[in-house]
């Protein structure tokens, strides 16, 4: 299994870099921080295009529409920024959550964005007003990551009570609730074919939704902090605070690469719709860097868009 070593260093954020996102066409790359900045980024030359500002506090999770004309922004300051990615203009600032907003996706069709946070609630928005559609209640603790199925008919959740709800959204009712993780479910993320949804935990899990049966992949050696679908779904990337991240093959569950030269926790990954790339976001690589990475996928483990 070889260590792979950043082909680019992104510097810029003065905190710790909380999260990854690439855009659609994988030209733009944006990130956020705890220095309350979100950044976009070249991914091909690494250099900054601008920093969007408006939070007051740290941005844990960005993430892109399905057409790429929007980014979403949840933050330390309870609120879920909007941004036009063309003109870089702040659109809609949503207000709702009575604490800290951890996390934040768009609906496939890009007419809803959820979010999730210290409140321990999920909440639904209209994505162009900002206005709340309906509260999702049923965790019990924080709420630390959002995630919708291809078809978008339904939302996975993960909390810090330990469990991962599925949710109906034609009814806004939790269909299921997926127990038996060692420790906080830190992410979800569904496969690009709907049938598997992946945990970051104490170890990296891959449900099978079907039969709702569950494979633990072992190999990191402390929390998963974020787990990621590469574009066919043949493999899974996954930060964690061992300061790492890894490639898994789905169909083995076994590693087949890992990221190596962090000094911190990994606490994001991103796969490049293309599947060549995969970003990460660390505490730094080192103290004073607080940086992102991007590091060339090994060819064995590309998807077949790659060519």
């Amino acid at each position: 299994m070889p260590d792979v070593e950043a082909r680019l260093l992104l510097t810029g954020h003065v905190g710790w870099v909380n999260s990854v996102a690439f855009s659609p066409d994988g030209g733009t790359l944006a990130s956020g921080g705890s220095d309350a900045a979100v950044k976009l980024w070249d991914p091909a030359t690494g250099s900054e295009r601008t920093t969007l500002k408006g939070h007051s506090a740290a941005v844990n999770q960005v993430a892109f529409s399905s057409d790429g004309k929007w980014l979403a922004s949840a933050s330390e300051d309870h609120t879920v920024k909007l941004w036009d990615v063309e003109s870089h203009q702040l659109e809609v600032t949503v207000e709702g959550h009575s604490g800290q907003v951890y996390c934040v996706a768009f609906s496939p069709d890009a007419q809803t964005v959820a979010s999730g946070g210290h409140d321990a609630a999920v909440h639904l928005w209209d994505a162009v007003t900002g206005k709340l559609k309906t509260t999702l209640n049923a965790h019990t603790r924080f709420v630390y990551s959002v995630a919708f199925s291809p078809d978008g008919k339904t939302l996975a959740s993960a909390s810090f009570d330990r469990t991962i709800k599925l949710w109906d959204l034609s009814s806004a009712s939790a269909q299921t609730s997926l127990e038996g993780h060692g420790s906080f479910a830190w992410s979800v993320a569904f496969s690009p074919d709907g049938e598997k949804l992946a945990a970051g935990s104490d170890t990296v899990q891959v449900w099978e939704l079907g039969s709702r049966s569950m494979a633990s992949l072992k190999g990191h050696l402390d929390w998963v902090r974020t787990v990621a679908f590469s574009p066919d779904g043949t493999t899974l990337a996954s930060a964690s605070h061992d300061k790492t991240a890894k490639l898994w093959d789905v169909g083995r569950g076994s590693a087949i690469a890992t990221f190596t030269g962090h000094k911190r926790g990994v606490l994001s990954v991103a796969y490049s719709p293309d599947g060549q790339t995969l970003a990460t976001a660390s505490t730094g690589l080192a103290a004073e860097d607080k940086t992102v990475g991007l590091w060339d996928i090994p060819h064995s483990a590309q998807t077949p868009q790659a060519g």
